[in-house]
């Protein structure tokens, strides 16, 4: 029987935790440093993302036999490198590979030097310049601080003087930290997006259903850009022509491209995808699994992630198996998110919900659940329709009780037609 660690403490490793526990292979999983809504799928360990050498301590000390590396920015500072070289089995990609997310930059570069379908851009590290650029440009359109920024560090812009101040917050007023030094300003595509997921090792790309996340804060997609608000799998509205596309056109590319690179890339390998009248094109890449859609996925997901992992590992095919019903969960979130938001709210209720809850951002507060994250719970209900899952869930969260959390109510339309 196997161990499994899962690196990371949100809604995503949550998910990952509770597959990996149904596993008929796997007799105990680990969360490092987790949160504690996981603990009814495994036993939490208060060790942080980014302490290699204590996570390391432990792999040995509990024979652990595989280690599921769950955020970007553990993998993109090369924890996996670290333990690689410590003797441990790793899901996720190297530091190198890793800087298909970590850079801007450097995804683009890639797309363009091997073809892969996105949008037109230039990419700037000087103010000035960048400056002199957008003014010729039309809007709307979109700047992307170059650097890690949880998700948010995309601004689209519907004016030039929109563009202009966001330009001077990102690069001049370290809107995103040190991640908005460098920026990519690239056209506004329209269409619909889509997440197409891959289990990757080097040139073996093993594609997940596709899944649909809602970025902007508020209903009708309005507000700013989030870490997603909700999601839905699968995404039926959309032609099979593409999916067929961007898994042959950006996914298989990608991988190989890597491998060229000298970089290959091992672990999942998210595609953000959008469906333009000029057919498939990529908006990102991201090296790990998508949060919200991990949820969805995994809960839709018929196999043993175990033994995905491990035949993935060892090079084989797999052939995956989903749920015929629909999946859909919402995101709670602290009021003000994705800025700035107030710690510490009570949570009632949730001994009530009937439903798939996966804890994103919560803490234990003398016995009482609080909310500290941006992102705070995430609720999953399957439906024979996605409408009838649809209603479930918003039945499911009427019965939690916070005034500081808000939510869409209208994840899933695009798909119910």
């Amino acid at each position: 029987m196997a161990k499994v660690l899962v690196i990371g403490s949100g809604g995503r490793e949550h998910a990952i935790a509770a597959k990996f526990a149904q596993s008929p292979q796997v007799e105990e999983v680990f969360v490092a440093p987790g949160n504690p809504g996981m603990c009814d799928v495994a036993t939490v360990v208060n060790i942080a993302q980014n302490h290699t050498e204590a996570l390391i301590a432990f792999v040995q000390a509990e024979n652990i036999d595989l280690i599921f590396v769950g955020p970007e920015i553990p993998l993109c500072e090369g924890i996996v490198d670290e333990m690689e070289k410590a003797g441990c089995v790793v899901f996720g990609p190297t530091k190198k590979a890793a800087m298909l997310e970590g850079s801007k930059v450097f995804s683009k570069h890639l797309m363009k030097k091997y073809h892969i379908p996105t949008a037109a851009y230039e990419s700037f590290s000087d103010y000035e310049q960048a400056k002199e650029y957008l003014s010729k440009q039309q809007c709307p359109i979109v700047l992307k601080a170059d650097g890690l920024a949880a998700g948010k560090g995309v601004i689209i812009a519907q004016t030039m003087e929109e563009a202009q101040q966001a330009l001077a917050d990102m690069m001049c007023n370290a809107l995103f930290d040190k991640a908005g030094s460098s920026v990519v300003i690239e056209e506004y595509l329209e269409g619909e997006e889509f997440s197409l997921l891959a289990f990757v090792n080097e040139e073996l790309v093993i594609p997940m259903e596709i899944a649909q996340d809602h970025k902007r804060a508020f209903d009708n997609d309005e507000g700013l850009n989030t870490g997603g608000m909700g999601a839905y799998t699968p995404v039926n509205h959309l032609p099979k022509q593409a999916v067929e596309d961007a898994l042959h056109l950006i996914m298989k590319p990608m991988a190989k491209a890597m491998v060229a690179e000298g970089c290959p890339f091992k672990g999942v390998l998210y595609g953000g995808c959008m469906w333009t009248k000029n057919g498939v094109k990529t908006i990102e890449f991201n090296v790990r699994f998508g949060d919200p859609e991990t949820e969805v996925l995994l809960l839709s997901l018929q196999d043993d992630l175990y033994q995905v992992c491990m035949d993935v590992l060892a090079k084989k095919e797999v052939q995956l198996h989903w749920s015929e019903k629909p999946i859909l969960g919402v995101v709670l979130a602290n009021k003000g998110y994705p800025q700035s938001y107030q710690k510490g709210a009570i949570i009632k209720g949730l001994d009530k919900v009937n439903a798939h809850v996966f804890h994103m951002g919560t803490s234990l507060k003398e016995g009482e659940v609080i909310a500290t994250g941006g992102r705070v719970l995430f609720v999953a209900c399957e439906g024979d329709t996605l409408k009838e899952a649809q209603d479930k869930v918003y039945e499911e969260i009427k019965k939690i009780d916070c005034d500081a959390l808000f939510y869409r109510h209208d994840i899933g339309n695009k798909g119910i037609r």
